[in-house]
């Protein structure tokens, strides 16, 4: 970790020319008394960085200096840097990694193309975290300690004991074995098996996570999108319910966020939208349509026309006469 720590601390010194260490400390994510040890290690293994005393002193290298990384042609950087300003580093904890590997990739460019590549991918800009409508993007929150966790029992192969708060239950303790990591509109998953039975874990749901020693009896070899593929069925066909919905355009992504799943989409000739979507249940259906009042049509099964019509005849009998 530190010499990954110590080249992030180079590049940003060739990139930014001088920094103070309290901003390096900031960067890099660690005290400013480690950030004067690291500039001390580098000294002493011969990188040219000095110390520039007073008001607007700091760390700088000398001029010219340049560190041995893999090239990339402009078009190859762009992709990562666009890719780069997108959230969904945030969902499973590596937004730190992803800022130094932008620092390598764009260090790893020609000087000739470093400034181009830069304002080209300010030109980009990938999901932000609002909409036209100023309505705010909600991406799970998972501590970085919880997230470290699973993250490293993914990758390493072991077993992970994890504190799960399910939906309507107690939060428990609970041993999987994990086989990947999900992100899905800016919700991450846990696809794991305990006790041989598939499971899917909400990351936001998990409230602690310890890594175990015991390898994970999983597959050497996965195929995710598979997998997610037959769990999305699964959890279709349980008992949810479905339902042919017309939308207005202004309301399509409010109803988005409220279902389970899109079976399938359509355009009408007015400018709305048809969809086939899965609610958790009725109760849930009639919920989410009601929200969206008469920017939302439920058109299938009946049942659930028929709880909206009786609801909305029951507000017009409430507020049909005067008080």
């Amino acid at each position: 970790m530190r010499a990954d720590r110590l080249v992030s601390l180079v590049l940003l010194l060739r990139q930014r020319g001088r920094l103070t260490a309290d901003t390096l400390a900031r960067e890099l994510e660690v005290s400013t008394r480690t950030v004067l040890r690291d500039i001390e290690a580098l000294s002493s293994a011969g990188v040219p960085v000095y110390a520039e005393r007073g008001r607007h002193g700091g760390f700088a290298l000398l001029p010219g200096f340049r560190t041995e990384l893999t090239g990339l042609n402009h078009d190859e950087a762009l992709a990562l840097l666009a890719a780069g300003s997108g959230r969904g580093e945030q969902v499973f904890g590596l937004g730190a990694a992803l800022a130094s590997a932008m620092r390598k990739v764009v260090d790893a460019l020609p000087e000739s193309h470093q400034a181009a590549a830069g304002d080209a991918a300010q030109r980009f800009l990938v999901d932000p975290e609002t909409d036209l409508l100023s309505r705010r993007t909600v991406t799970d929150e998972v501590p970085d300690a919880t997230m470290m966790a699973v993250r490293r029992a993914v990758l390493a192969g072991h077993k992970l004991r994890i504190h799960y708060a399910a939906t309507g239950r107690a939060p428990q303790w609970r041993t999987v074995d994990p086989i990947g990591l999900v992100t899905v509109r800016d919700r991450g998953y846990l696809l794991a098996t305990r006790s041989g039975e598939d499971r899917t874990y909400r990351l936001s749901r998990v409230l602690a996570a310890e890594e175990l020693p015991e390898a994970a009896e999983r597959p050497d070899r996965v195929d995710l999108d598979r997998i997610w593929r037959e769990r999305s069925a699964r959890f279709l066909s349980d008992d949810h319910i479905t339902a042919l919905v017309r939308v207005s355009p202004r309301r399509r992504e409010e109803l988005l966020r409220t279902v389970r799943a899109v079976r399938a989409e359509g355009p009408e000739a007015d400018g709305w939208s048809r969809l086939e979507v899965t609610f958790q249940d009725a109760r849930h259906a009639e919920w989410a349509l009601w929200q969206l009042g008469t920017d939302a049509e439920a058109l299938a099964p009946q049942s659930l026309r028929s709880a909206l019509r009786d609801r909305a005849a029951m507000i017009v009998a409430r507020y049909g006469d005067a008080p």
